[in-house]
């Protein structure tokens, strides 16, 4: 069995951090693309265990995430500002790569490959093809005043200032107080001009994608749901994988492994 050789730093442009089989490699390699809040941080342990399978695995800081910087204001990115970063990270690697991408990371990944073609592409709870409005009404109602401060300072961050608001946006109700707590310390701000695209402007078009594609949802996710996601995936003429009990962080939480072996079985057949 391949054994992981740990973690990387690779600096392009954008951060990229990899971890590598210690063995024969797969076909293809593996980029994760993280979605809004997070940063490469959030594949913490899928990047070990894929490499201990034999995945090269790399995940990318999109700009004004984790170890990536932004000129000028993180409220100002766009999603065409994140679609070239991921052709970026695409360009760095040896070989193309199969993108594993979550949330707003997953839209950014479907409007990637309306130009671009990798070997395939999962997609963990990404934003659908109805985008984020019925996520705006929802998140409006469950957590009002976190919305509003977000809307006022035109900052999604304010949605996840709160522990007990971001616990229960991303992660199911039975994760280790002490995992929330270090998944909550490490999430930022984000863009809300990006939050505005993908409001009004910005959705995915799979007519337009030729690249295989498996999507990935789970039955607990608050932000976007199962209905939304088998809706997706129809469009893509895939069938739905749903992770029981699974909430929109599907890498993280007690059910990150359940969701890394989804991952790993459509990616062993694209």
């Amino acid at each position: 069995m391949a054994r992981c050789r740990g973690h990387m730093l690779r600096l392009v442009d954008l951060a990229i951090e990899s971890a590598l089989p210690a063995g024969k490699t797969r076909l293809h390699p593996l980029l994760f693309v993280h979605g809004a809040w997070h940063g490469a941080w959030c594949w913490e342990r899928f990047l070990p265990w894929f490499a201990a399978r034999g995945w090269e695995s790399h995940a990318v800081d999109l700009r004004g995430h984790g170890r990536s910087p932004v000129r000028g204001s993180r409220r100002t990115i766009r999603i065409h500002d994140l679609i070239s970063d991921l052709g970026e990270a695409v360009d760095s690697l040896d070989r193309p790569p199969i993108l594993v991408a979550h949330s707003m990371g997953g839209l950014v990944a479907q409007r990637f490959l309306e130009d671009r073609e990798t070997p395939g592409a999962v997609l963990l709870a990404p934003v659908p093809l109805g985008g984020v409005t019925r996520t705006t009404l929802v998140t409006a109602a469950r957590h009002p005043l976190r919305f509003l401060q977000a809307t006022l300072t035109l900052d999604l961050g304010a949605l996840v200032k709160d522990r007990k608001t971001a616990a229960d946006l991303l992660l199911p109700a039975d994760t280790d107080p002490i995992e929330i707590d270090s998944i909550w310390s490490r999430l930022r701000g984000d863009s809300y001009l990006a939050y505005l695209e993908m409001l009004f402007t910005v959705r995915p078009r799979p007519p337009l994608v030729s690249t295989p594609v498996v999507i990935v949802a789970g039955t607990a996710d608050r932000i976007f749901t199962v209905a939304a996601q088998q809706r997706t995936a129809r469009a893509y003429g895939t069938e739905l994988v749903v992770i029981e009990g699974g909430a929109h962080d599907l890498m993280l939480g007690p059910r990150w492994e359940a969701a890394a072996t989804a991952v790993e079985a459509a990616a062993s057949a694209l």
